[in-house]
């Protein structure tokens, strides 16, 4: 019972980021940045609580679901103060739910990944000011897991240990907020409401199984990802959304298992920083890059990234040379 309240309490919180805070406001609120402005500022304050208040998580936990479920009652009609409430809650979660991932085996983290992408996908489609009830049945249902809960964590086997460096981290996200917020808005290539759900749906599956079957080191990992990174830009550009459809849902769910994996063995209190600068600084700067039509300018990125990365496995292997000689 407990595995799989763990998840659905995973699965189902990411489902309502996506479908509500990242997607539904947004879109609502026709992305006025200054109209949604309260949301990730009581997100960023609301990740700094989840470490300074001083209170079992499994409390914290449901306090601030409960408060999301009050909000959630508004939908999607806020006014400033009840944005930033709903971002105090979402943005104290954020960390909470990550630090409960200790408690998740891979495969129990694959399933939830599996299912907050697939059931994410299947209902982006629905019109934003309509997604109340979803809303409201995706809070109950992490409510209700939040009492299932496993107590204890798992002892993290050295073989999934592979960490990213925090900036790698925030090039992806930003990477993929920028891409994510400038397809959500392009009505000629949108993958989503062009027709490619299930291409969509089995390319998510599909790299959340291979982030835990493929076994690269850091560095090939990381240029792995910034080369599917790079596809995903090239197939946008070129208006290839059959392409498209293939290599960006593949490439999220990579990037997101790595990221989750790194993040799993930091304690709470280094977690609620890593998501300000992941979750909303991060997300926020490619939120701007869509609403400004700068994605042209994302490509120099890789330029600089890609040979950074090459330069740094030239080092190692240099070193590692010198060592054997």
């Amino acid at each position: 019972m407990s595995k799989i309240a763990l998840i659905f309490f995973i699965g189902f919180e990411l489902c309502y980021y996506l479908l509500i805070a990242q997607t539904g406001i947004v879109e609502y609120f026709s992305s006025d940045i200054v109209l949604i402005a309260p949301l990730p500022i009581g997100g960023i304050i609301g990740s700094i609580l989840s470490y300074k208040i001083k209170t079992k998580d499994e409390i914290k936990i449901r306090v601030f679901l409960v408060i999301q479920l009050l909000m959630t009652l508004f939908y999607p009609n806020y006014n400033a103060i009840g944005l930033f409430i709903l971002g105090i809650s979402v943005g104290a979660l954020a960390p909470l739910i990550i630090n409960e991932l200790k408690k998740a085996s891979m495969v129990e983290l694959g399933f939830a990944l599996c299912l907050s992408y697939s059931v994410g996908t299947l209902l982006f489609n629905y019109e934003p000011a309509k997604r109340e009830y979803i809303a409201i049945l995706f809070t109950l249902i992490v409510l209700l897991a939040s009492f299932y809960l496993p107590k204890n964590p798992k002892k993290i086997k050295e073989s999934s240990l592979a960490s990213h460096s925090f900036l790698v981290m925030v090039l992806w996200i930003f990477l993929d907020s920028a891409l994510f917020e400038t397809l959500s808005r392009d009505l000629t290539v949108s993958i989503w409401r062009g027709g490619f759900t299930l291409e969509i749906v089995a390319f998510h599956i599909l790299g959340v199984i291979l982030a835990f079957k493929i076994n690269l080191q850091k560095v090939e990992n990381e240029l792995f990802i910034i080369i599917l990174f790079a596809l995903s830009y090239l197939f946008y550009f070129l208006r290839e959304p059959l392409l498209l459809s293939i290599v960006y849902p593949f490439v999220i769910s990579y990037y997101n298992v790595n990221i989750l994996k790194t993040l799993r063995n930091i304690p709470l209190c280094k977690l609620s920083i890593y998501m300000i600068v992941i979750g909303w600084l991060a997300s926020g700067a490619g939120l701007f890059v869509a609403l400004e039509d700068l994605i042209l300018f994302v490509p120099i990125i890789f330029c600089t990234v890609i040979i950074q990365v090459l330069y740094t496995q030239k080092n190692i292997q240099s070193k590692e040379k010198k060592c054997i000689n």
